[in-house]
């Protein structure tokens, strides 16, 4: 291939798993240049990357967003092969999925891990976690994934250089996939082995506090994208609310005249009000939203533009 490739490795303490990553990197992608971005590793992972040719990047700024985000600035290639520096993902069809995405014109695959999770002596809980939050954005996000925390990408330049990375920790590959999702890129999706961690290496990943972290952004991204849909359903309960306390009310104030159950009528139509403001809300964000989509999706052409100059 005549295309240029950069293998992207966001790093924090991974010594003793960086040989096992540089070994399928000479086995299944020996073409590829390798940059690792270190984000303050207190072990030997910038002499080990530096030993075995790698160019080495230090982010100072704490998370895996920060990373990507500077990773995605600071390189320059065609074909970006996103993967993490504990050497748990499995090379082998790097190539072939290179080809496909340079071939078929394709700006995102993601690497599915679900099938090999239990043989890679993974914590339980992840499969389980992973599987909720993949299903719940393909929910809100009318998509089919597979795997969503995946940090295994191969991504086209244009995708790379037009993508707003604006999470700070692991929530990134969420917010990756959303935004190839809203901007309606060429997305695909293939199986890829999760090999066990090597000896002396550990998961940055701390299940609750990070799964929260991730709910979050989803929430958030769903917000800021389906504004109509996120406020609608905040309003919606507001009237129901209204409705059930309310309704009460009236049929007493029709039977009787009175209103003896004052603080309940006074909520009722608090409620009512609110969830009426949040439609229209819904509804001025929503042409907000659209237009912002657009903007992304001109910047997403514009790379095009010049890949096609280029």
């Amino acid at each position: 291939m005549s295309a240029r490739i950069a293998l992207i490795v966001p790093c924090l303490n991974e010594a003793a798993a960086l040989p096992v990553l540089f070994a399928q990197v000479r086995s299944h992608l020996p073409e590829a240049e390798v940059h690792v971005f270190d984000n303050g590793s207190s072990d030997d992972t910038c002499r080990v990357a530096q030993q075995h040719g790698a160019r080495l990047h230090h982010v100072a700024e704490k998370g895996k967003g920060h990373v990507v985000a500077r990773m995605f600035a600071d390189v320059d290639a065609d074909v970006y092969l996103m993967v993490d520096g504990d050497g748990t993902y499995d090379l082998s069809d790097a190539a072939a999925h290179v080809r496909r995405v340079v071939d078929e014109d394709i700006d995102m695959i993601i690497g599915s891990r679900l099938d090999t999770y239990e043989q890679s002596g993974s914590r339980g809980g992840h499969k389980f976690g992973n599987q909720l939050l993949t299903r719940l954005v393909s929910r809100l996000f009318h998509a089919r994934l597979g795997d969503v925390l995946s940090g295994y990408r191969v991504m086209s330049r244009r995708f790379v250089k037009s993508a707003p990375v604006l999470a700070s920790g692991f929530e990134v590959e969420v917010m990756l996939t959303v935004h190839a999702l809203e901007i309606r890129t060429h997305l695909a999706q293939e199986p890829v082995r999760y090999l066990k961690r090597a000896e002396g290496s550990a998961s940055k990943l701390r299940t609750l506090r990070d799964g929260c972290r991730i709910l979050l952004a989803i929430i958030y991204l769903f917000k800021e994208i389906r504004p109509f849909r996120f406020f609608s359903a905040v309003g919606g309960m507001g009237v129901l609310l209204s409705l059930l306390i309310g309704v009460p009310v009236v049929i007493e104030f029709l039977e009787t005249g009175l209103v003896p159950r004052f603080p309940s009528a006074i909520l009722a139509a608090s409620l009512m009000l609110a969830g009426l403001i949040c439609f229209s809300c819904g509804l001025i964000l929503d042409s907000v939203a659209r237009q912002r989509r657009e903007l992304k999706r001109l910047a997403y052409l514009v790379q095009t533009l010049r890949r096609n100059e280029g």
